[in-house]
Formats: structure tokens, sequence, C-alpha cells
């Protein structure tokens, strides 16, 4: 595992959702309950990181988690500049680290639905935090379905409770479902890697106030972002205007092979 301390303030605000994992293929798809959201935040510089890329892989085919690839870009200077790696990236991190307690960030790090944190390669732990965040109603609480529309993917996020003093971001996540990497040089060169759901990038698209909301995207944002996938989070937002706790997603498209 590599560490890295803090050296700048990253403070970004965004959104989550819960609920359901839908298929790409269909106008209608079939729904399945989430278990959780995983984010990890991997480097292809770092020779720790491998086995939670495997792992992600593993969590992605399940069918019923949203699993997303942050590739970040600190690591950079040990000699290979991550391919998939972006500085908007590293700002999730810090800005999850923030809102965490923590002192800094590394990598492997998954990020358990916005509210706990790991080692990436910890893959059982990883399942069974996430399956005890469900038995103590603390999983995703609100129903949000993510449709192909051929067109268009069309998002639906039904009403729910809200504190009035709770923000609530609906952030859209682009990514690319595979990508096949040569590592040259750094800690992992001579090594190819494979990775899912890579993160290209991700923006907050609305604010949930507790009440039905209806969102559509055009397919042509996916092609501007050379994205083959999206995932949508429905997340609070902390005091301090960090990340928070996830309390609804769903993604498109949903591994299972």
């Amino acid at each position: 595992m590599h560490f890295k301390p803090f050296f700048f303030m990253a403070v970004l605000a965004a959104g989550s959702i819960t609920g359901t994992a839908l298929r790409a293929d269909s106008g209608n798809p079939a729904q399945v309950n989430l278990l959780g959201v995983v984010e990890l935040f991997t480097s292809q510089g770092c020779n720790s990181c491998p086995p939670a890329d495997a792992a992600l892989e593993k969590l992605a085919k399940r069918g019923d988690v949203v699993a997303l690839g942050y590739h970040v870009d600190y690591w950079d200077y040990l000699g290979w500049a991550d391919t998939l790696g972006s500085k908007a990236n590293t700002e999730r991190q810090y800005a999850y680290a923030r809102g965490l307690g923590q002192r800094g960030v590394y990598t492997p790090q998954a990020v358990l639905n916005g509210r706990t944190h790991t080692n990436g390669g910890h893959l059982d732990e990883i399942v069974a935090t996430l399956e005890s965040e469900v038995a103590a109603g603390r999983g995703l609480s609100v129903s949000l379905t993510l449709n192909d529309l051929g067109d268009r993917m069309r998002v639906k996020v039904e009403g729910g409770s809200l504190a009035a003093t709770e923000k609530v971001h609906l952030v859209l996540i682009y990514f690319r479902e595979r990508s096949d990497v040569a590592i040259a040089r750094g800690e992992n060169a001579g090594r190819s890697m494979s990775y899912v759901n890579a993160v290209l990038d991700y923006q907050t698209i609305g604010m949930w106030e507790g009440t039905p909301m209806t969102v559509d995207i055009p397919h042509s944002e996916l092609m501007a972002k050379n994205a083959d996938g999206c995932a949508v989070l429905l997340q609070k937002v902390s005091e301090g205007g960090h990340p928070g706790e996830i309390i609804g997603a769903a993604i498109l498209p949903r591994q299972t092979s």
C-alpha cells in the first residue's frame, strides 16, 4: 500500500444515488437490489494496486455492486504517467480524505458507500462491510433507476425523507468499461493490465430535495467523453463541502462476464 500525506486542499461537492443496477441492452432492463458502491482509487504506477484492480473487476461482475475505478495522478513522478489518471480523480480522493478525517491519501484505497474506506485489495472485507451495512439498515436507501432509451439515458429518483439541513447531489460519472494497458516503466514495468470501469470524468447534474425527479442524458454526452458507460450516484454533502454518504446508485452497462 502506498501512502501520500496531504500537500494541498481539495474540496469537492459530490452526489449519490441508490437502489438498482441495470442492463445496458434493454430499454426496460432487469433490476437487482444493490449491495453498495465501491470507488477504488488506484494507479498504474503503484505496484500494490494490481490485486485491487483485480478485486474491482470481480466486484463489477457480481452485478449488485456499482464498482468504479478512479486512476490518480500523484504517482506519475515515479516513472510512468497513468494513461487513465486525472487531476479530477485525485481531487475526489482528497475530498473524501478530508471528509473521512484522514491525514493523507493512499493507493489502493476503496471507499465504500462514501462512508468508510479500506485497502482495495481486501475483497472479502469489502463485501463483508457492504453486507453488514445493509444488515444494519445503512445501505442504499433511495430508489434510483438508470434506463437506456436509445438516444438518451433516463435517470429517475423516487421521493424520500430528507432533513431540511441536508444537501444531496446527483452525480453523473462517465467511465470506460474496459481498458488494456501495457505498462513500460515504473513499478509495474513489463506488465499488461486490464482495467474495468475506469472513470474518465464526473459532474454534478442536479440537487435532490427529497421529491421525485427525472433527468435525461443524451448519448452524445458519453460520446464526447469517449465513454461507453456511466453511473449515477445520489450523495450527501458534508458540512465542510466534502462528498459524504451515498444513498442511491445505478450503473449502465452492468458487467456480468
